[in-house]
């Protein structure tokens, strides 16, 4: 029974020694870190235990001491800034002498700051109390927090510092005397520093009194809020301006905010962004209003504000690194000039982003970060420098206004155009803007102004003729544009201007003219448009639509989903629609049947009118085969709907002929022959059908290709030869002139009907060598009929193909002939039908009277058979012209008038009269009396080779006119 109380004491002792043995473990406790007087900077960041959040008072166990004894203390907060978060550290004096050092936590270090709500300093610790003796005492200074420390020989004390911001970057520990050192080195440092980001700062803003362009000032800003930052961060301000604890954040924001505002505006105006886009120019105000607005935002959190600026910053050199290297490569002078100052702000951008995410932790890099925005803004100061004395500040007022009448005299221009480059403002006298409707001097002002007016197209043109001038220094303007009036309508405009260079090189002025073009471009536009387009449709002809077809043709090799389809498309039966209506009727047809065809086009598709009456259609809209069946029918539909004209419905059937590509074709020529074989053979069907094409048409047209390679070698075997139809004068009967005509006798064939071979000979381009023959060929004839006869009054004429008449080198070719033959050019007479002239009246115009000058005569065919002669008769030259027989053997009364006005109107505008197609000897007496001057008709004799014609011309002039 006595035991019981012996052994609870027992368990007692052993749990009490337990506890003690417990509480003298050193795992829980502060591990001391070890000094000696050779220590001169012991990083202690690592070694600092952080306690959050611990109250108002703090309870730690010590180290263990010099006996290895683990002690408990109880700190009390003195400061009423207190966050409540506590540090920890340890420090064994292992010596046998007393060693002084001091505690240094810097209150702000670029390192490890961060980039996005960046810790922007404060004071780090209000006091340090150590586990034995008193607080120790805070040394005086403005960039960190310093207490000095003594430790005894021996001891081993357990500091508790009372943070007064919640972070902690770094904690050091110095000998006074090498600290010292230190401070000093780096206060000569950065004094040297701010020493000259003072005189740049000062000596550009000098240079922006000078010089009042927006780069200077733009770049005087920059360095000051350069000078502004690393008097912040080098400690200087301090010793400047009185800063209240805890604004320190809020400095600091404002600089890092005002260094990015000031980088972007540095860049708008050195690169002069606003010249040509005033978008530019909002964009960059939007950016700096959202800084402002970012530095409202410090006074509340400086921290979020200076992670914003710091970004912005960022974004600014890799959003200036693509504009520089834009305007590099464009020719841009000034943004090329920039590259190595941007290089290094580059550079500088790696090393500030490498400090502030700990990737580059050391503490030079803070010194070395600020030193580099030094070299940055010395380097952009050279850079300007080049403009600092540049003369056009001087030169603003160099031109009167008389001065300005001089140049426009001198450039030979109607509107003087003046362009001040350094004030950006365009002036014209007299003033553009009255001329295209708008407001007055809507146009006087910058030269950005005029791109909304300019057309789309000249936009471009415009702006880089404008800066390559400007950066070369040297050459003249000489561009075309158009300029959108009030109306809607754009009128065409050619300036001619020089560049005005200053005293420095530089482009100060570009003065010169302006002159409206717009009628002599309409006229250049219509001369194009006809050179590709039917006269009579307004559709592509033959050549603008394979220039088409051998464009998709190459698109559909690379395509898969480009496969055209090309349709031929006839109307059966056309030529005796024209000759029972008239051609005024055969052309309402086809204007109807291409506006029916024009409906059934899809984007993509292709409508061109290739021929007479034949159409061709590009089907690209659709791929699948019955698609594009129904395609075809769709046209043979469209065709077949009854033409309404002069209260007669005329139905018309096609013959369509289609082929769809295939990799095998490369040409759009041969496509479009394949199309047209298929399109023959539905004709040889009798039309009114579709006709895919198969490889087998091609031996179908071999006749054809055979006709074609006969005709090439035709004039060297003298198979083609010429007749000649009379032409008699009505006064007494007597042959004024002859009419050539070709024929070919066939070897195998014999004689071949022009109607057959004409055709192909145009299609195949023999049409010129043929027509060069014809000229020749009767040219030489009738010299040798005037050199047998005599000096008669007698004319040839040679019909001219539409070939001929666009060529360049007819009009020398028939002045060659002329003087070959030895013949008088009044006795040459050219003949031209009137659907041939129509085909293109600016072209014919032009090339009709360069003939005329030669002194030869022009007569147009068919006369009264167009729809436009009366209207276009005026223009051109002719001295003759040829009543269509249809008008000369009307019975009616009503043809009667209509002859007798026709007569009377070519003799009024001077013009002498043939009539064709005379049959009988009333006609002749009618045509006698209405003044008509000549007839040529089978009446009179059929065609006859040289030797008929020459015994007929010698049975009409006998002996005594020969001799």
């Amino acid at each position: 029974m006595r035991s019981l109380p012996a052994a609870k004491h027992a368990v007692a002792l052993l749990l009490a020694a337990l506890l003690l043995a417990l509480a003298a473990l050193p795992a829980s406790a502060v591990e001391p870190i070890k000094i000696s007087p050779d220590d001169v900077a012991l990083d202690l960041s690592r070694a600092v235990e952080i306690h959050r959040d611990q109250g108002e008072n703090f309870q730690i166990s010590t180290a263990p001491g010099a006996d290895g004894i683990v002690r408990r203390i109880e700190v009390e907060a003195q400061d009423e800034r207190s966050t409540g978060d506590w540090a920890v550290f340890a420090l064994a004096n292992t010596t046998d002498e007393q060693l002084d050092r001091l505690i240094v936590a810097p209150h702000f270090r670029l390192v490890d700051s961060g980039l996005i709500w960046p810790d922007l300093g404060s004071q780090r610790i209000s006091a340090i109390t150590p586990s034995e003796g008193f607080a120790l005492d805070r040394q005086e200074s403005g960039d960190a927090d310093e207490f000095l420390v003594t430790l005894n020989p021996g001891t081993v004390v357990t500091f508790v510092a009372e943070l007064s911001s919640r972070n902690l970057p770094q904690v050091y520990l110095w000998d006074p005397a090498a600290y010292k050192e230190t401070v000093n080195s780096y206060t000569l440092f950065r004094g040297i520093v701010i020493g000259i980001a003072g005189l740049l700062a000062l000596f550009l803003t000098i240079l922006f009194v000078v010089k009042g362009t927006s780069m200077f000032p733009a770049t005087a800003a920059l360095a000051w809020a350069i000078l502004a930052y690393i008097s912040i961060d080098f400690g200087f301000l301090t010793r400047l301006v009185d800063i209240s604890p805890g604004s320190e954040q809020l400095w600091r924001a404002g600089s890092e905010i005002a260094l990015a505002a000031t980088l972007v505006v540095f860049l708008f105006a050195y690169l002069n962004l606003n010249r040509w886009h005033e978008r530019f120019s909002y964009g960059m105000l939007a950016w700096i209003l959202g800084l402002v607005i970012i530095a409202g935002v410090a006074w509340i959190d400086p921290a979020m504000a200076a992670g914003i600026a710091r970004i912005s910053f960022a974004a600014t050199a890799v959003v200036g690194l693509g504009l520089i290297v834009y305007l590099g490569l464009q020719g841009y002078d000034r943004a090329i000039m920039l590259v190595p100052s941007w290089l290094m702000v580059l550079v500088w951008l790696v090393g500030a982003w490498m400090a502030v995410t700990g990737r580059l932790d050391n503490d030079i890099a803070q010194p070395a970060i600020g030193g580099g925005l030094i070299l940055i803004v010395l380097l952009i100061g050279f850079t300007v420098m080049q403009h600092a004395f540049a003369g056009g500040a001087l030169f603003q007022g160099l031109f009167s206004d008389m001065e300005r009448q001089a140049l426009a005299i001198t450039g030979s221009g109607d509107v003087v155009w003046d362009w001040d480059v350094l004030r950006d403002r365009v002036v014209t006298k007299p003033d553009i803007s009255r001329q295209l409707g708008l407001p007055e001097a809507s146009l006087n002002g910058p030269a950005r102004s005029w791109l909304p007016l300019l057309h789309a197209d000249d936009r471009d043109t415009f702006r880089t003729t404008m800066d390559v001038v400007l950066e070369n220094r040297r050459g003249r303007i000489a561009q075309s544009f158009r300029l959108r009036g009030a109306d809607g309508h754009y009128h065409w405009f050619t300036l001619r201007a020089r560049p005005v260079i200053g005293s420095d090189g530089e482009v100060i002025r570009c003065v010169g003219t302006m002159v409206d073009v717009t009628e002599q471009k309409k006229a250049e536009e219509r001369l194009l448009h006809d050179a590709v387009h039917d006269n009579l449709t307004g559709l592509p002809n033959r050549e603008l639509f394979i220039n088409r077809l051998d464009a998709t043709i190459a698109m559909a090799g690379s395509e898969h989903n480009i496969r055209p389809t090309v349709f031929v498309i006839d109307i059966d039966r056309f030529k005796q629609v024209n000759d029972e209506l008239g051609i005024s009727a055969g052309d309402t047809i086809l204007l109807t049947i291409a506006r029916r065809l024009h409906r059934l086009l899809k984007p993509g598709d292709a409508l061109s009118r290739v021929a007479g009456d034949q159409f061709a259609m590009m089907l690209l809209s659709e791929q699948e085969p019955a698609r594009i069946a129904s395609v075809a029918d769709a046209v043979r539909q469209a065709i077949r709907s009854p033409v309404t004209f002069a209260r007669r419905e005329i139905v018309l059937t096609p013959s369509i002929g289609l082929v769809s590509w295939t990799s095998a074709q490369n040409a759009a020529e041969e496509m479009l022959k394949d199309a047209e074989l298929a399109m023959y053979q539905a004709k040889r069907f009798g039309g009114d059908r579709i006709e895919p094409f198969r490889p087998a048409f091609r031996s179908i047209g071999t006749d054809r290709l055979q006709m074609e390679s006969d005709l090439r070698r035709a004039v060297e075997r003298k198979e083609l030869s010429l007749v000649y139809q009379p032409i008699v004068r009505l006064e007494d009967s007597s042959i004024a002139g002859f009419e050539a005509l070709l024929r070919w006798e066939h070897p195998r064939r014999g004689a071949i009907p022009p109607a057959d071979f004409i055709p192909i000979a145009e299609s195949c381009e023999l049409i010129v060598p043929l027509g060069l023959f014809a000229m020749s060929q009767a040219a030489e004839d009738l010299y040798a009929w005037q050199k047998q006869l005599g000096d008669l009054p007698l004319f040839m004429s040679v019909n001219l193909s539409s070939r001929q008449l666009i060529r360049r080198d007819l009009v020398g070719d028939v002045r060659s002939i002329i003087a070959r033959s030895n013949i008088k050019p009044r006795c040459f007479r050219l003949e031209l039908t009137e659907s041939l002239v129509m085909d293109n009246p600016e072209q014919s115009a032009h090339v009709l009277g360069k003939l005329k000058k030669l002194g030869i005569g022009l007569s147009l065919d068919d006369f009264g058979t167009g729809y436009s002669s009366l209207a276009y008769l005026t223009r051109f030259p002719f001295d003759t012209i040829k009543i269509d027989k249809s008008f000369v053997d009307d019975p009616s009364s009503k043809g009667d008038v209509l002859l007798k006005s026709m007569i009377t109107m070519a003799h009024e505008l001077g013009l002498s009269v043939v009539a064709e197609g005379v049959s009988e000897k009333r006609d002749l007496k009618a045509l006698r009396q209405v003044g008509c001057e000549y007839a040529q008709s089978f009446h009179f004799g059929p065609p006859a080779d040289a030797e008929a014609s020459l015994r007929l011309l010698m049975e009409q002039y006998p002996g005594p006119v020969a001799g």
